[in-house]
């Protein structure tokens, strides 16, 4: 495993020096990787890296919503709930999950296996409705495409 700081130089080397705030989001996406969500401590890191203030970091933390504050899953599973998806009834394919594993959108299974998201989009509106668990598409979906998908995670 890599530290931030070789993370940093790593990258750089890609971008112009005035563009080093860029450097934002692959390093949060990074530190994601290393802990499976983002902390405080790494805002002050990136920051420092970077050279922007921590509040930037600090508020990119907070705007995507591929980066969680909190610990998920092993597998987050996020289901697409924009138009497309929502007249092909991603809604009866929320609850079916949230039967299946137990848990209400937003949670994590007590054994830490599963989180379940509902995300804005997944860019996949001609195959709605769409689900993706961790960064794998799962197009068309139905409930008994659900069990299959979940049980070969199993």
């Amino acid at each position: 495993m890599s530290s931030l700081k070789e993370k940093y130089e790593q990258l750089r080397a890609g971008y112009p020096e005035t563009m080093r705030s860029s450097l934002v989001l692959p390093l949060l996406q990074f530190a994601q990787e290393q802990r499976g969500y983002v902390v405080e401590e790494d805002a002050a890191a990136i920051a420092e890296c970077a050279g922007v203030p921590t509040m930037q970091v600090k508020e990119a933390m907070t705007w995507y919503s591929m980066l969680s504050l909190e610990p998920r899953g092993r597998h987050v599973v996020k289901v697409c709930r924009n138009i497309s998806c929502s007249l092909r009834g991603c809604e009866r394919i929320v609850s079916h999950l949230e039967r299946k594993l137990g848990i209400a959108v937003g949670e994590t299974t007590a054994d830490r296996r599963f989180t379940l998201l509902e995300v804005e989009c997944l860019a996949a509106c001609d195959a709605a409705p769409v689900i993706q668990i961790n960064d794998t598409h799962h197009d068309r979906v139905s409930e008994a495409a659900v069990d299959r998908i979940l049980g070969d995670l199993a």
